[in-house]
């Protein structure tokens, strides 16, 4: 199949799953109101408010859980339409065993789905209790934490023996390194940054939907270039229903993405830049969300190291929110920050 036919297919797929997600989205947005799926106010009852609690407080009773809508409705549509495609007069063309590749693609999307739902739910409607910095509601982090390291193991270890993938490209100098084995750890170390990058960053309304959106655009792109049929299906779907929850998750929100969501989207974008080979393009692609947990790991060395903050508050978007900056203002060019290093990383998988 070449790129020129694959083209109108990924670019209707895109047109279809957004209209499916629209219709979906308002009834699923009225039965997470009716299971009380929303935001609680986290701030302390008595004593000092702490400064997050200030800015964010104000969005409790938003629903949560916009991201298991998305990742229900491309599992669905993939499962229903990608059968057809042969019958379609679609060339199925991949680069490495069908039943693999996509076993994984799914795997992924859907496990770290489920471990942010349960934390989603503890959440919602579990008890506070206290931690380190504070009160403390959801999944203990070592155990969420070991969680998604036992996931990613698992999934770098199918990735390196089932598909056969132990190499990473190095562009600018031209040089492909093969790891080996040692490829299981480094896959690892990215899926588990990448999980928890997207869900550090997604603090404001429309911020990670919109940044997910380039990054869909631009590995769709590379996915297209490279023939691969099944991740390229898969990448439209996505796409199109992400665009669709989108517009209800911008400022102001009338839904969030909640943990289900933010997990599962940061894991599988880790797996299609690594499905791809595109290790480099992926740090650069997503350097947003880089910037973001990189943001993170200083204001924990500030506390830890030098005892004091680095930043008035993190990730760095919540500095520019407690500095004054209006929230859409933040996002906007946080969007026009993520086109540009799309264009960049998409200049470094060219080469």
């Amino acid at each position: 199949m070449s790129a020129h036919n694959l083209l109108p297919l990924v670019l209707g797929l895109i047109i279809f799953s957004f209209l499916l997600t629209s219709i979906a989205i308002v009834p699923f947005i009225d039965l997470l109101y009716k299971l009380k799926l929303t935001r609680r106010k986290e701030a302390p009852k008595v004593g000092k408010v702490p400064l997050f609690d200030k800015l964010h407080d104000i969005k409790a009773g938003t629903p949560v859980g916009g991201g298991i809508l998305v990742v229900a409705i491309v599992s669905i549509l993939f499962i229903a339409l990608f059968p057809l495609a042969t019958y379609l007069g679609v060339y199925v063309e991949s680069a490495f065993s069908l039943n693999t590749e996509l076993f994984i693609i799914f795997f992924t999307f859907v496990s770290f789905a489920l471990l942010g739902l349960s934390d989603d739910l503890i959440k919602l409607f579990g008890t506070p209790r206290a931690g380190k910095m504070g009160m403390w509601i959801g999944l203990g982090r070592s155990l969420k934490f070991l969680l998604q390291w036992v996931l990613a193991f698992t999934i770098s270890f199918l990735i390196y023996k089932g598909l056969g993938v132990q190499i990473v490209h190095i562009p600018m100098i031209g040089k492909t390194i093969s790891l080996g084995f040692w490829y299981v750890p480094l896959a690892s170390f990215v899926i588990v940054s990448f999980t928890n990058a997207v869900n550090i960053t997604d603090g404001l309304d429309g911020l990670v939907s919109g940044l997910l959106m380039i990054c869909l655009i631009a590995f769709g792109v590379i996915a297209g270039s490279s023939l691969d049929t099944p991740l390229s299906i898969f990448i439209a779907l996505w796409l199109g229903a992400l665009i669709a929850f989108l517009y209800f998750n911008v400022y102001p929100a009338r839904v969030f993405l909640g943990d289900a969501g933010a997990l599962s989207f940061g894991a599988t974008l880790a797996v299609v830049g690594l499905l791809t080979g595109s290790i480099v393009a992926l740090v650069v692609i997503g350097g947003i969300f880089v910037i973001e947990a990189a943001s993170s790991a200083i204001q924990i060395f500030g506390w830890r190291v030098l005892k004091r903050p680095i930043f008035r508050m993190a990730p760095i978007h919540h500095a520019f929110l407690a500095g004054g900056w209006e929230e859409p203002k933040i996002v906007m060019r946080a969007w026009l920050a993520g086109i540009i290093l799309a264009i960049f990383g998409l200049w470094l998988a060219t080469i």
